[in-house]
């Protein structure tokens, strides 16, 4: 087989499907974990913010690091990191006290994720080919389609051999960051930054005012993302009192399918695109989203405010990733890590915030993602705010 920067692009893209298997398959299992193992809903949220706060350590110190050690040894440790954590899950909650089990199982993928998410934007970003643009939205549409292909798996798995066998699931996922660790070892790699070029260093970094609102802009895309994605099949499960099968296809199967619908018309279309009018608007979109799931009596309406969900924040992530490389185009290694560090603090804080309120008011998960409501309503007055300067 001959390996090209193409099927350098391609490892990427699994590695987004990797990445949201690391992200969205445990949440299928949150109200498993509280019935089998006894674990309450506080704990569940730890497990949420363990994740993403993991991961944001990872990719603050990767801007550190990976430049000295290579891209090719952290991605391909990334990649065999998420393995093993997903078979740690199926394997430690049954041989030590389980909630320590998923614990240092969410912790070792999660270390992988991170590695991943800093990663595979500037690896996609040095490759010698046209429309990195396009190319960055479509690897980004492929962890919606990994979450799709996570949900439907899941679930056909679930209702052909019973959920009670969803460690041996958890040991398959692993097979697909194994066999992209294998590739990553093959595949060319290019430094991102051209020689006889330096990268931003962090402090460069941090005296920018543009980059300052990159990094809110990252923190509201991850926070209103994640707030639904990690509390949507517990919410239709126990809040609007539909089962588990319907409300991971109704609810948390739209969500992914349509996040990857915008990402992917944005990766077809972006160059015809207004971006600010797009965010702008998906930001609206996203508010209006939270009061049909959170306020509306009607579960079918609250259900469909998850899809529309989904496709309201598609673009917020990419989107901005595209602007900073384009504001910033020698912002390098530190650039990404650091963004990547912003959006995973709002991944942690989205679904926090929900679970804490929740769990303040008895369990009461719409007031809980009525509250998140801060998110999609502070990105839409950052976007205002930048329209605004521009003008």
């Amino acid at each position: 087989m001959k390996f090209t920067y193409k099927t350098t692009i391609f490892a990427c893209f699994v590695s987004a499907v990797v990445q949201a298997i690391v992200v969205n398959y445990a949440p299928l299992l949150f109200l498993t974990f509280q019935s089998t193992y006894q674990i309450p809903i506080s704990q569940i949220t730890l497990l949420i913010a363990i994740n993403f706060g993991v991961q944001l350590s990872v990719d603050f110190l990767s801007a550190f690091f990976v430049d000295k050690i290579g891209y090719r040894i952290c991605v391909v440790v990334a990649q065999f990191t998420a393995a093993l954590g997903l078979v740690e899950l199926a394997v430690l909650p049954e041989i030590m006290p389980p909630f320590i089990g998923l614990l240092i199982a969410v912790v070792t993928y999660a270390i992988g994720g991170g590695l991943i998410e800093v990663l595979t934007s500037p690896i996609v970003e040095s490759c010698p080919t046209d429309n990195k643009e396009k190319t960055m939205s479509l690897m980004h549409s492929f962890y919606c389609w990994g979450h799709v292909g996570v949900v439907l798996v899941s679930t056909g798995f679930f209702a052909l051999f019973s959920i009670a066998n969803w460690g041996i699931l958890a040991c398959i996922w692993a097979l697909v960051p194994l066999i992209n660790g294998i590739l990553f070892l093959k595949v060319p790699l290019v430094s991102l930054i051209p020689e006889g070029k330096k990268g931003m260093t962090i402090g460069e970094l941090f005296a920018n005012k543009r980059f300052w609102v990159f990094v809110l802009m990252m923190l509201c895309s991850g926070a209103a993302e994640q707030a639904i994605s990690q509390w949507s099949s517990a919410f239709a499960e126990q809040g609007l009192g539909v089962s588990k099968t319907v409300g991971d296809l109704a609810g948390l199967l739209s969500f992914a399918a349509l996040m990857g619908t915008a990402r992917a018309i944005y990766g077809k279309f972006g160059e015809k695109l207004d971006i600010d009018k797009f965010m702008g608007g998906s930001a609206a979109l996203c508010l209006i989203s939270y009061l049909m799931i959170s306020l509306s009596p009607w579960p079918i309406v609250s259900l469909l405010g998850c899809a529309v969900c989904g496709f309201s924040v598609g673009i917020m992530w990419p989107g901005t990733l595209s602007k900073a490389s384009v504001a910033l185009p020698v912002g390098g290694t530190a650039m990404f890590a650091l963004l990547a560090l912003a959006g995973d603090i709002g991944c942690m804080t989205g679904p926090s915030v929900v679970g804490v309120v929740s769990d303040g008011l008895n369990g009461n998960l719409q007031m809980g993602i009525f509250s998140a409501i801060l998110f999609p309503t502070l990105m839409l007055l950052c976007l205002l705010f930048v329209r605004k300067k521009r003008q």
